[in-house]
């Protein structure tokens, strides 16, 4: 039997090289992460990643990057269907300027930011001439008060950006707005208006249209463009140092991952991986989410295509 041929030669070298690449640049890396972080034994592991400043750094980098990721969805979302849906002057610069986040080194866009958004900068001072506040939770935990049980979540009023929670929240917005656009955009190019025609001539309303016939075939990219916004929330660092500053309420957890390896009084080498392997766990725990429920929702509108 003649062997069949193939489109692209060179299978055996080819995949050989992607196996090497792979294996020097993401794989090596990760088992020595996880290596090292072995040294220290589970009784040790869980006392660094459950330690009241690891724990709290930990808690503001999630929810810092949550507000960040949905905040991308809607904008992104915005963003992406005005790209592809109309034709505008100077749409081809709006859409090079999406890219920017890409090829801006982190370091020089938390500058930017910082300088924007201080007390004596352009926004940041105006919003502070306006009066601008705004809450934030604090985890506290479980307390016995004089009245029993205390709430576990404090909130604290800020009057400024900079320095503040809203501002690393604008940073890590900053970087990931990209993912959401550039996941969502070519599934809007490629829908057909056909069926949004049709929905409107029986009847159906503007956001009945988009509810119903638009968002199930865009749910599976704002899932996958949330997933790697946040992912990329996570482990942002070069933006987001300059705006948080050196604080305790918005420190992020790749500051506490310097600071462990810089500061010898607060931890070693060791005990800086088991704060990057409980962030690569989390990160691989929600892409692993968003995987799932990407398929769920693509199955589902599956049947109700196939119904």
């Amino acid at each position: 039997m003649s062997r069949r041929a193939r489109v692209l030669p060179g299978l055996s070298l080819s995949l050989g090289v992607t196996v090497l690449y792979l294996s020097l640049v993401v794989l090596l890396p990760l088992s020595a992460l996880f290596l090292k972080t072995a040294e220290l034994g589970w009784e040790r592991f869980f006392g660094v990643i459950t330690s009241g400043w690891v724990a709290a750094a930990v808690r503001f980098t999630l929810g810092a990057s949550l507000v960040a990721a949905l905040l991308n969805v809607v904008v992104g979302l915005l963003i992406a269907w005005v790209l592809g849906r109309y034709t505008f002057p100077f749409a081809r610069v709006i859409d090079a300027v999406i890219d920017l986040p890409f090829a801006l080194p982190t370091a020089a866009a938390g500058i930017a930011l910082s300088t924007l958004y201080a007390e004596s900068g352009l926004l940041g001072g105006w919003l502070a001439g306006l009066g601008f506040r705004y809450p934030w939770p604090a985890w506290r935990g479980f307390a016995d008060g004089g009245g029993g049980r205390e709430w576990p979540i404090e909130w604290t009023v800020y009057d400024r950006i900079s320095l503040a929670p809203l501002g690393v929240v604008i940073a890590m917005a900053f970087v990931g707005l990209p993912f959401v656009v550039r996941t969502v955009q070519p599934v809007i190019e490629d829908l057909s208006r056909d069926v949004e025609e049709a929905a409107a001539t029986l009847g159906a309303g503007r956001f009945q249209i988009f509810r119903a016939v638009v968002l199930p075939e865009l749910a599976p990219a704002l899932l996958t463009g949330f997933a790697l916004a946040l992912a990329r929330g996570l482990g942002e660092y070069g933006s987001v140092i300059f705006i948080s500053g050196n604080r305790p309420d918005t420190e992020i957890a790749s500051q506490v991952i310097i600071k462990m390896i810089e500061v010898n009084e607060t931890g070693t080498y060791a005990d800086a991986t088991a704060v990057a392997v409980l962030l690569l766990a989390a990160s691989f725990a929600l892409l692993l989410a968003i995987n799932l429920l990407q398929r769920a929702a693509a199955r589902a509108h599956a049947g109700r295509a196939a119904g």
